[in-house]
């Protein structure tokens, strides 16, 4: 099993959603293409890697440097699939990996993940590379009109 780590370009951007959607995150390649494209042109606070096997996508991370008023920088991954056909083959302690390094340029102490109270074999997975889990939470949307 040969597994590549590379930077994702806009031309992963089928691949993105489609893996999105198996988490039950539906969208367009189209979306996919305009939300890669504006993050892509953020390198400095934004990060995206993918995984492949093959030359084929098998997974994504996606990571941001955070900077608030309340705490000390961090980087926090907003983001991390894996094709459902491929779990427990280590790409996602890979792509964790990846972000880890891209965390150390932006000299943060911390590295943060925040994941769906319903997923408990990502809890489980997060845990066990050495995540700890601090507290639970509620999340607010308020739609504004476009």
């Amino acid at each position: 099993m040969n597994i590549v780590l590379r930077e994702a370009t806009g031309n992963d951007s089928e691949i993105i959603a489609e893996l999105c959607g198996q988490l039950g995150y539906k969208t367009s390649s189209e979306k996919m293409l305009n939300r890669l494209s504006e993050l892509l042109n953020n390198k400095n606070d934004h990060c995206i890697f993918v995984a492949t096997l093959n030359q084929s996508v098998v997974g994504w991370i996606h990571a941001f440097y955070s900077l608030t008023v309340e705490s000390d920088p961090l980087v926090e991954i907003a983001g991390l699939v894996i094709d459902k056909n491929n779990y427990r083959k280590g790409i996602g302690q890979m792509l964790v990996n990846k972000v880890t390094e891209w965390a150390t340029t932006k000299a943060v102490s911390k590295l943060r993940v925040r994941s769906q109270v319903i997923r408990k074999e990502a809890h489980l997975f997060y845990q066990r590379i050495g995540f700890t889990e601090i507290k639970e939470q509620k999340v607010f949307d308020l739609y504004l009109a476009s």
